[in-house]
C-alpha cells in the first residue's frame, strides 16, 4: 500500500485569512485521499506590518483593507469576524493546537479557537483562557505545563522549521515542497494534486 499524499498547512489563529481558509482545508481532506498536517506558525505581526506606533497612513490603509477583504470571505461562510482590539502574540493559542493534536481533539479545538477569538471571546495570550478552550474541546488539564515545557519548545522549533523552508505568512499550504500561500491559491493546489494523480474520494 502506498503512503497517502501529505499537505502541510501552516496556520495562525489570529490571522483573518487563516480563519477563512479553515473551511477550504477541511474541504481538501473531504475531496482528496490526503492527510492535512496542521502546524502553528506564530506571526510576528509588528515585524511586517509595523507596530501600532510605527504605522503610517499607508500601513493603516493596508490593514483596513485586509480586514475588509477577509470579512467578505467570512460573510460568505456565515462566520463572524470582528477585528481584534490590539496586536497579539499568539504563541499560547497556537501551542494549543499541538496540545489538542496530542490529545485527539484537534478539530474541536481548531473550530473553537478560531471562532472564539474572532468573536473577541478569547484572549490568545491568556494561558488560562486557552486551557479552558482546550478543555471545552475535550482535552485534559495540563496545558500550562505543556506550554512551559515540551509544547512551547516544539512550537518554537516548528516556527524555525517553517521559516527555514520558506514560509513567511499564513495560511500556507505545502505539497511536495511547493508553497501555496493564501486561501485564494487553493485552486492551484487542487490542480497540482490532480496533476500528481492524487485520488479523489468517491
Amino acid at each position: 500500500m502506498t503512503d497517502r499524499a501529505k499537505v502541510v498547512l501552516w496556520s495562525d489563529y489570529v490571522s483573518p485569512y487563516a480563519f477563512v481558509a479553515k473551511a477550504l482545508a477541511y474541504a481538501l481532506e473531504a475531496d482528496y485521499e490526503i492527510d492535512v498536517h496542521w502546524r502553528p506558525y506564530t506571526l510576528d505581526i509588528a515585524s511586517f506590518q509595523g507596530s501600532v506606533e510605527q504605522r503610517d497612513p499607508h500601513h493603516w490603509r493596508r490593514v483596513r483593507y485586509a480586514y475588509m477583504d477577509a470579512r467578505r470571505f467570512a460573510n460568505k461562510q456565515g462566520l463572524t469576524l470582528m477585528g481584534p482590539k490590539k496586536i497579539y502574540y499568539a504563541r499560547a493559542i497556537n501551542a494549543g493546537m499541538l496540545y489538542a493534536q496530542q490529545h485527539g481533539v484537534f478539530r474541536a479545538y481548531n473550530d473553537l479557537a478560531f471562532e472564539r477569538f474572532w468573536r473577541r471571546d478569547l484572549d490568545p495570550e491568556d494561558v488560562d483562557q486557552v486551557a479552558g478552550t482546550l478543555m471545552q474541546a475535550g482535552a485534559p488539564e495540563g496545558f500550562a505545563a505543556f506550554l512551559d515545557g515540551e509544547g512551547g519548545a516544539r512550537h518554537d522549533a516548528l516556527r524555525a522549521e517553517a521559516e527555514a523552508s520558506g514560509i513567511f505568512g499564513v495560511p500556507s499550504f505545502v505539497f511536495e515542497g511547493e508553497i501555496f500561500w493564501g486561501g485564494d491559491r487553493v485552486f492551484l493546489l487542487r490542480e497540482r494534486l490532480d496533476d500528481k494523480g492524487v485520488p479523489r474520494r468517491r
